[in-house]
C-alpha cells in the first residue's frame, strides 16, 4: 500500500489532502506540527511527503533540508505546498530538495497530476484506509 505522509498545519487544507488521497486508498499519517515531522517519517517510512512550508516550530524548508540529508530518508520524494508563490520561494524550496512544488490555493487534478508524477508507477492500493493523526 502506498503511504503519503500529509504535512500541513491548516484544518481546511488537511482535510482537503485526506479527502483526495483517501480516494485513492493510499495509507495516510497526518502531522500538523514541524517538530513531529522526523519522527513521522522514522516510524511511517511514507513513499511521498506532502510538505507545507509554513509550520508551528520548525519549517518545512528545514525539514526538507534534514529528510534530503539524511541517507535513509533521502529517496523519499516531497510535495512542497505552499502559499509561497513567487518564482525565488520556488527555486529555494526546490534547492532545498523538494522534488515537487505546488502553489496554494491548488486543484485535485493539479495535486492528482504532481502526486503521480513524484510516485512514477507506484499504483495505490484500493482498500480505504483511515489516516492516522499525530
Amino acid at each position: 500500500m502506498t503511504k503519503v505522509l500529509i504535512v500541513e498545519d491548516d484544518l481546511l487544507n488537511r482535510m482537503f489532502y485526506e479527502a483526495v488521497f483517501k480516494q485513492r486508498g493510499y495509507q495516510l499519517m497526518v502531522v500538523d506540527d514541524g517538530a513531529r515531522v522526523l519522527d513521522a517519517v522514522d516510524s511511517f517510512a511514507p513513499d511521498l511527503i506532502t510538505m507545507d512550508i509554513h509550520l508551528p516550530h520548525v519549517s518545512g524548508r528545514k525539514l526538507i533540508r534534514k529528510i534530503q540529508k539524511n541517507p535513509d530518508t533521502r529517496h523519499i520524494p516531497i510535495l512542497a505546498i505552499t502559499a509561497f508563490a513567487g518564482k525565488q520561494d520556488e527555486a529555494e524550496i526546490r534547492r532545498a530538495g523538494a522534488r515537487g512544488y505546488l502553489a496554494k490555493p491548488l486543484g485535485i487534478e493539479e495535486l492528482l497530476g504532481e502526486v503521480d508524477s513524484l510516485l512514477g508507477d507506484r499504483q495505490p492500493a484500493q482498500s480505504q484506509a483511515e489516516p492516522t493523526h499525530h
